[in-house]
């Protein structure tokens, strides 16, 4: 009899590994074989590096939530807006019932009112002459803007107030041709106030 040859399958030559390629999902990009898995990786690396900035753009989104005095409320988380039609004096010598406090405050009866939006000179002390002179200036102007016609106000739903316990609002007027007017816009226009930023307020002097 011959020698029996144990059976050895024949290879198929139909998987990676039978070519000496490891297994695995691959593609071709230009001249080089990047794998999923290592595509992965980058990715991820890249967004680490990114997060900084990635938290900034979040940070700044949600800025205005954080301190109400920074912006007027949208429509849908707004009370419901008050008509005012005062003549307005400069508070003192027992004005307290319509009239400005300074360039950003002003007082309606027993209610102590601040614009949102904008920041104003100090005079209750002012820091310098030339903050006491500039904060006089402002608070005349803001008793003119607000004396000048009617105006609406309108503030956040859930009524804050900021830590002097002041009510903060959005003042617009409506004009004859139906535009509306920003009250802080027209201040910070004058040169007598400017942007409120929250915390990060520079001096007047």
């Amino acid at each position: 009899m011959g020698k029996i040859l144990r059976f050895r399958r024949r290879t198929g030559w139909t998987r990676p590994r039978d070519y000496g390629v490891a297994a695995g999902p691959r593609y071709r990009h230009r001249d080089d074989h990047v794998t999923v898995r290592g595509v992965a990786r980058d990715t991820v690396g890249w967004l680490r590096r990114l997060r900084p900035v990635i938290l900034g753009a979040i940070l700044v989104s949600i800025w205005p939530a954080t301190d109400p005095a920074l912006v007027g409320p949208p429509s849908f988380l707004a009370t419901p807006v008050e008509r005012v039609d005062q003549h307005f004096t400069i508070c003192g010598a027992g004005r307290t019932h319509a009239c400005v406090v300074d360039g950003d405050t002003f007082r309606l009866g027993s209610r102590r009112i601040r614009v949102i939006g904008i920041d104003a000179p100090e005079t209750h002390p002012a820091r310098c002459p030339e903050e006491a002179e500039l904060g006089a200036a402002a608070t005349r102007r803001l008793r003119e803007l607000l004396s000048r016609s009617p105006f609406e106000m309108s503030g956040w739903a859930h009524n804050p107030r900021d830590r002097y316990g002041r009510e903060l609002m959005s003042i617009s007027r409506t004009s004859a041709n139906g535009t509306v007017e920003s009250i802080a816009a027209e201040m910070r226009e004058s040169g007598l106030a400017r942007r409120y930023t929250g915390g990060f307020r520079l001096g007047w002097c």
